[in-house]
């Protein structure tokens, strides 16, 4: 594995930009809940939930980084099948 392989950078590059996303809307909770008053209650009994809600809401991609993903996953079937001998399609 060629670690200046672009298709791999890419593919590391969103993870860590979905990681990002997701550390920046748990600071934000955070804060919310420091806020004080009602937010910090419903923030205490919401905190069970947030695995559950978080596995469910939806991701939004730019139609950039949808065509980035699909040229690395075409580009990583491609070697599969390849690497298969050509017959496994």
């Amino acid at each position: 594995m060629n670690i200046s392989d672009p298709g791999l950078l890419n593919a590391a590059l969103e993870g860590l930009l979905m990681q990002q996303a997701r550390l920046e809307q748990q600071i934000a909770d955070v804060r919310a809940a420091l806020g004080g008053g009602a937010t910090v209650t419903r923030a205490r009994k919401s905190a069970g939930a947030k695995p559950a809600a978080a596995a469910g809401k939806k991701r939004l991609l730019s139609p950039e980084a949808r065509k980035r993903i699909a040229a690395a996953q075409k580009k990583r079937w491609a070697e599969y099948r390849k690497k298969q001998g050509g017959d496994a399609a």
